[in-house]
């Protein structure tokens, strides 16, 4: 009797494990909300039977700070922004890539592939993949013609129908309106004591105005889906949310222009599935991929190819027509050396009352 337990226990135990050899592997991705979509996820799972799980990001910061509390391992592919990508391969938290693996990399827009951000010691450590504005986004209803300038958000009319990202973004566009970025942009992540003190006093002014600071895409989507306000810095992946449920939601870059950034696709030094990372990363920034990204975020994609896959009207839209001028619009996040301090400035304002 006891043989027998014994050679059903052996066989249960011989059943599991060959489930456990056989189950898909599971590719776990910690980027900013809309890039781990279905629509375009599902068509990796089943080429390459996996299973792909996404946790989303809040800020830069969040992203950085998981990283770097001892969550690396807990994640296969990042897409960290413009502002902490060279951070980010500085700490050595990102795995070089092997560009053989990724046949559409010399199809990326040159400009974005050629920056320095995400190279070192001759090696290439991510893959620019969408880039965009931080917009000021509007309830159309309240503003029939858009603002010409992020200083409505100040307007006492609009006092508890604001809503300023949880972000250090927030600093940069107060640094806008007091003219820091004259007459050079990248001022705005190099600030001074006394600027940044201009800052947080500029920022506090703001405060009754604030119905709420927001973290997460979602969030602010339903800040304006509940009329709780009817202004916002955003993105335009909000725009197209709103715009699906039918929402009178308007976007525009005021005439001091706006910040913005360029997001790359990174493995983690950590990851233990790069091959499939690698392969990830090479679907995803396919021209036919990036079109389906586009189409859930309305973000722009770094492979001008996916213009081909797009209407002229849509090409428009995402700015394919002509993306070198749009960019002259927007002040692309850097790296802000002295990130702790514009991180004290920013809570003090949370905090003040």
């Amino acid at each position: 009797m006891k043989r027998t337990i014994v050679l059903i226990a052996a066989l249960f135990i011989s059943l599991f494990v060959a489930a456990c050899r056989n189950s898909p592997p599971t590719l776990s991705l910690l980027v900013w909300e809309g890039y781990a979509d279905p629509s375009f996820v599902h068509d990796f799972e089943i080429s390459h039977r996996c299973k792909v799980v996404a946790s989303y990001m809040g800020s830069s910061d969040e992203l950085v700070a998981k990283l770097r509390g001892g969550s690396a391992a807990n994640y296969d592919v990042i897409s960290p922004s413009s502002d902490v990508a060279a951070s980010i391969v500085k700490a050595g938290l990102a795995a070089p890539l092997d560009l053989s693996r990724i046949p559409s990399y010399l199809q990326l827009s040159a400009r974005l592939r050629d920056s320095s951000l995400v190279k070192a010691n001759h090696q290439v450590f991510g893959v620019p993949f969408m880039w965009g504005p931080n917009p000021l986004l509007y309830d159309t209803s309240v503003f029939p013609q858009p603002p010409d300038s992020w200083l409505v958000l100040w307007d006492p009319k609009y006092r508890g129908k604001v809503s300023l990202w949880d972000e250090l973004s927030s600093i940069y566009m107060a640094a806008q309106i007091l003219g820091y970025d004259k007459p050079d942009p990248s001022q705005l992540y190099n600030l001074s004591d006394a600027q940044l003190e201009a800052v947080k006093k500029r920022l506090i002014e703001l405060k009754p105005n604030v119905r709420k600071f927001w973290s997460t895409g979602g969030e602010l989507s339903n800040l304006f889906q509940n009329h709780e306000i009817v202004l916002a810095m955003g993105w335009p992946l909000n725009t197209v949310q709103l715009r699906k449920l039918n929402l009178p939601i308007g976007e525009t870059i005021p005439k001091e222009n706006t910040t913005g950034w360029i997001d790359h696709l990174m493995i983690t030094a950590a990851s233990k599935n790069k091959d499939l990372a690698s392969d990830f990363l090479a679907y995803m920034v396919e021209a036919k991929t990036q079109k389906l990204v586009s189409d859930v975020t309305h973000y722009t994609p770094a492979n001008p190819g996916a213009a081909g896959y797009l209407s002229s009207e849509e090409q428009k839209s995402l700015h394919l027509d002509d993306p070198n001028m749009y960019m002259t619009r927007i002040y692309f996040w850097q790296d802000v050396p002295r990130r702790a301090k514009y991180n004290e400035i920013w809570n003090e304002v949370k905090a003040a009352q």
